[in-house]
């Protein structure tokens, strides 16, 4: 291909929903791969989100095993399709996923409100394939610190998705203040609260903050399990989000301040001149004691 027509490819952005056509991928398959770093992305100039150019697509295209190498790496799978990866049990799957052995990478709730986690089964294959892992995998019962911990209710799901989605959104950010708008997402409040008292600063500061990959009415009980599950509630993982947004703020302050009303201008406190009608009688008298003077 000539310089002259790399250039072109390359200045030809492609909207998500075509490049996920170009690519023979659902759109779903398509975010999870800009998702995991497979795809790159570049902002819109516009301002109309992000882009693929057409360079990108041609890599991906010449890759080896294309389309099916990019379909594999984005295979995702729940928990029964999960254990059938991994040879193993249903209940182990879970129990497993619970000790934070292998991390989600999506959630969605079902009719009943339920939580489904979803695993890249690539991931699933490479666990199975260390050997170190087989005694989770095969033996009748699991090592006692981590059936202590399972007996404690640990299920660090939630926590190592939000881990994941954390880094996909700090790798997204073109900006000191969308990567403390990233770090916020993860807070609540009441924490964002105290960490920026300034009302100007929090309503900037709200405008890079993403929202939740999955939504709900607002005030339902679907919403309000979203909230939890894309919200830190570890101590050390809250204390790890404060530490760090108050780092990015430090450098998006430097960077560009939060935006503030201007200062309404006031009227001017000068006396304004006196009407003619008051003005005319003083002219008259003067001028009749300057006559009589003379």
């Amino acid at each position: 291909m000539s310089g002259s027509l790399i250039t072109q490819r390359h200045h030809q952005a492609h909207t998500p929903s075509r490049a996920a056509r170009e690519l023979g991928l659902k759109r779903s398959e398509f975010d999870l791969a800009v998702h995991l770093g497979q795809i790159r992305t570049l902002p819109d100039e516009g301002g109309g989100g992000r882009r693929v150019t057409g360079t990108e697509i041609d890599r991906l295209r010449a890759a080896d095993g294309f389309p099916d190498s990019l379909l594999q790496r984005v295979r995702v799978v729940g928990t029964t399709e999960g254990a059938k990866v991994m040879d193993i049990p249903a209940g182990r799957f879970t129990r497993l996923a619970r000790l934070g052995l292998f991390s989600p990478v999506r959630f969605y709730l079902n009719r009943y409100r339920a939580v489904v986690w979803l695993y890249l089964a690539e991931e699933l294959e490479e666990f199975t394939a260390v050997e170190e892992n087989t005694p989770l995998l095969t033996a009748r019962r699991m090592p006692e610190g981590l059936r202590d911990m399972l007996d404690a209710g640990v299920d660090l799901r939630a926590r190592n998705w939000r881990g994941r989605h954390r880094g996909f959104l700090l790798r997204l950010a073109e900006d000191p203040w969308e990567s403390a708008g990233a770090l916020a997402a993860f807070l609540d409040p009441v924490q964002i609260a105290e960490l920026v008292p300034d009302p100007y600063e929090r309503s900037h500061l709200g405008r890079f903050r993403p929202g939740p990959p999955a939504r709900g009415a607002q005030g339902s009980p679907a919403a309000h399990l979203i909230e939890k599950i894309t919200t830190a509630d570890h101590t050390d993982e809250i204390e790890w989000l404060r530490t760090d947004l108050t780092r990015a703020l430090e450098d998006a302050r430097r960077f560009r301040p939060a935006p503030r009303p201007t200062a309404r201008q006031t009227a001017s406190t000068q006396p304004r001149d006196l009407p003619t009608h008051q003005e005319e009688p003083t002219r008259g008298l003067l001028g009749w004691l300057r006559r009589r003077s003379s």
